[in-house]
């Protein structure tokens, strides 16, 4: 078995950015900077063969570069408690459509559709025992950060390993994104 994702990887000017805001939250758990990524499908545990599946899959995907732009902080949870401090990125047409396209090759692979609806944002910190007037403190106080956006221009499969020490994820397969005209 095999735990998988996919995802955008981060500029390094994104990353020195985002990182910057790693501090002033009470239970923060702050994610590594080299672990900082836009999910765009959360494809858990699987059979070796199902990912190479996916992987082949994946490889079929014609799109373009997606403008990422970062609108802001907030957190995700429920009402009474939040679980995760989140940069909010922006729901362009590019990053759209390429998370439809690799939702539907994951499909394709033999996996069962999202259940979720796609919200894209990049996990700064997971939270435990944060109470939300400390979140929204958090949140308001960073609320006229600005942060680098970027092309991206690939996505990538990646393993995640869960630790002790916390999650290590590794690049199995970079796919490229053609450029595209804006």
């Amino acid at each position: 078995m095999i735990r998988l994702f996919v995802a955008l990887g981060l500029p390094d000017s994104a990353r020195r950015a985002l990182c910057g805001l790693g501090n002033g939250v009470p239970g923060a758990k702050w994610v590594r900077p080299e672990n900082l990524h836009i999910t765009l499908r959360f494809v858990g545990n699987i059979d070796e063969n199902i990912a190479d599946d996916v992987a082949m899959a994946l490889e079929g995907i014609d799109a373009g570069s997606a403008e990422i732009a970062f609108d802001g902080l907030s957190w995700f949870g429920t009402r009474s408690r939040p679980s995760a401090i989140v940069a909010k990125v922006r729901k362009t047409d590019c990053l759209l459509h390429l998370q439809r396209k690799i939702e539907s090759a994951v499909v394709r692979a033999g996996l069962p559709p999202e259940d979720r609806k796609f919200m894209p944002h990049l996990t700064l910190a997971r939270l435990k025992g944060t109470g939300v007037d400390a979140a929204n403190a958090y949140c308001a106080q960073h609320a006229g950060a600005s942060f680098p956006g970027f092309d991206a221009t690939e996505f990538t499969l990646y393993s995640s390993f869960l630790s002790q020490s916390g999650a290590i994820y590794t690049p199995e397969v970079e796919y490229p994104l053609r450029e595209y005209a804006y």
